[in-house]
């Protein structure tokens, strides 16, 4: 997450709120009117313009941002209402870094403004963002076939791992994170958080090469059982009832059975693929397995999936700080191993 106040300044908050959830899931994101004052506003990082600039209030509210002494240099990214050259001018006069129009989609706008907050690091997010979208691509795939109960092939996420790993390596986790928080293909966000999750406490802990390869194959294919839990409860905007999540825990025996009609797959895959749930005393799903009979690989996966579930914001609850959601797993003792959790906290602190 980033440090500092995201603001954006809109006159119109139900146009702007798919945008403002998107700035949400990179950093602290305050909506406020072309009214504000500006000196209430400390901590700033950046700012987002969705207004019309030829209007005198709107001009108002960036002429006051200008006033301010730690106004200079700030980031700031116009959404244009107005495409002519005039409309242009006047952002550029105003103080704006950079313009898109205000049609943009929520994910193009947070990733431009990635990349204004940290200009000199466009290629590793553009290096991150185009792994990123190759891997949602991968994964879109492999679930319309799921979908349509064909026969499973993991080749196009097996070519996705290195180019993972190789991101994590060359850019590190924040940017990982933070990469597909923009992305605007919500499906796959989990699966991809927990891979790059999973990458990093690989690379932490010292596993080889093999080993690393191997529990990132596993998380962006552990939840490969949702393409057949029925479509209106991945979308659910709420949480789910005692009925929808019953049949959401399906997921993990859906998944093991879809991958087991292939002979190819990797049996420490599902075994990740069906117990990602488990719990070491028994009170995981599906067969409540505990203790020995509980992978490392299984271990591994499942403290990287609590801890994305945890700062993932959802429409009905948000997105907890990485303090908070370490202090969530530390206090599941006995559910998970503490020995994994003290080093998973290292490997995500190590990464900023």
């Amino acid at each position: 997450m980033l440090d500092g106040l995201i603001v954006l300044v809109s006159d119109g908050p139900k146009r702007s709120a798919a945008l403002a959830d998107g700035l949400g899931l990179v950093g602290r994101c305050e909506v406020v009117s072309p009214d504000i004052r500006w000196d209430k506003l400390p901590g700033v990082s950046a700012v987002v313009t969705d207004l019309d600039l030829t209007r005198a209030n709107a001009m108002t509210c960036l002429l006051a941002l200008q006033r301010q002494a730690w106004g200079a240099g700030l980031p700031i990214l116009c959404l244009s209402h107005r495409s002519s050259d005039r409309a242009l001018r006047q952002a550029r006069m105003l103080g704006a870094s950079a313009c898109l129009p205000v049609y943009a989609e929520p994910h193009v706008v947070v990733t431009a403004l990635l990349n204004l907050i940290n200009p000199a690091e466009g290629s590793l997010n553009a290096s991150a963002r185009q792994c990123a979208e190759r891997a949602a691509a991968a994964l879109e795939g492999l679930f319309g076939v799921a979908e349509a109960s064909r026969f499973i092939d993991l080749q196009a996420v097996d070519g996705c791992v290195d180019p993972l790993l190789s991101a994590l390596r060359d850019g590190g986790l924040a940017r990982w994170l933070n990469t597909i928080r923009a992305h605007d293909n919500a499906t796959y966000q989990h699966s991809l958080v927990v891979a790059g999750l999973a990458a990093q406490f690989a690379s932490h802990i010292g596993f080889p090469e093999a080993q690393r390869q191997r529990l990132v194959r596993a998380a962006l294919v552990h939840d490969i059982g949702k393409s057949r839990v029925p479509r209106r409860l991945l979308l659910k905007r709420g949480p789910l009832d005692s009925e929808e999540a019953a049949v959401m825990r399906t997921h993990t025996v859906l998944g093991f059975k879809l991958l087991s009609a292939s002979a190819t797959v990797d049996p420490a895959i599902l075994d990740a693929v069906r117990h990602h749930h488990e719990m070491l005393d028994g009170s995981g799903y599906p067969d409540g397995l505990s203790g020995d009979a509980i992978s490392d690989v299984v271990r591994f996966l499942t403290i990287c999936d609590v801890y994305a579930a945890l700062t993932e914001r959802r429409s009905y609850k948000p997105a907890m700080s990485s303090a908070e959601a370490l202090q969530v797993l530390h206090g599941m003792s006995g559910r998970v191993e503490p020995r994994f959790v003290h080093a998973f906290g290292k490997a995500v602190a190590q990464a900023g």
